[in-house]
C-alpha cells in the first residue's frame, strides 16, 4: 500500500469522525463553527482514473491498423520456387553410392568378426 492510499484513508476517516462529532453537538445545541469548517474542507476520495471517449477512439483506430497491417503480412505468399526440382549429377550420385556401399561392408565386416 503506498503513502498516497493511505493519506486517503486517513483523511476520509478523519471527515468521517469530524461530522459524527458535529452530529453530537447538534444534538446538545453546541455546534462550533470550527468543526462545521473542517468538514467542509476534507478532500473527497480520489477519482479512479479511465480512457475518455476521444482516447478510446484513438485507441481503437491504432489497433485496428495495426491488426490490418498483420493481416496484410499474412496474407503474402512466400516466394517458393514450386515445382522446380533439384537433381544430382550422375559423378554425385556415384560418389553417395560408393560411400554407402563402403559403410555397409564395414557394417558387415564388424557383424562377421
Amino acid at each position: 500500500m503506498d503513502t498516497r492510499s493511505i493519506l486517503v484513508e486517513l483523511k476520509t476517516e478523519l471527515n468521517r469522525i469530524t461530522k459524527a462529532i458535529a452530529a453530537l453537538e447538534s444534538l446538545n445545541g453546541t455546534a462550533t463553527a470550527t468543526s462545521t469548517s473542517t468538514a467542509k474542507a476534507a478532500p473527497t476520495q480520489t477519482k479512479k482514473r479511465g480512457l475518455t471517449p476521444a482516447g478510446r477512439r484513438r485507441l481503437s483506430a491504432m489497433m485496428k491498423a495495426r491488426w490490418a497491417t498483420r493481416r496484410k503480412a499474412a496474407s503474402k505468399p512466400e516466394t517458393k520456387q514450386a515445382g522446380v526440382r533439384r537433381t544430382l549429377s550422375p559423378a554425385a550420385r556415384k560418389k553417395i553410392a560408393d560411400a554407402q556401399r563402403k559403410r555397409w561392408a564395414a557394417v558387415k565386416k564388424a557383424k562377421t568378426a
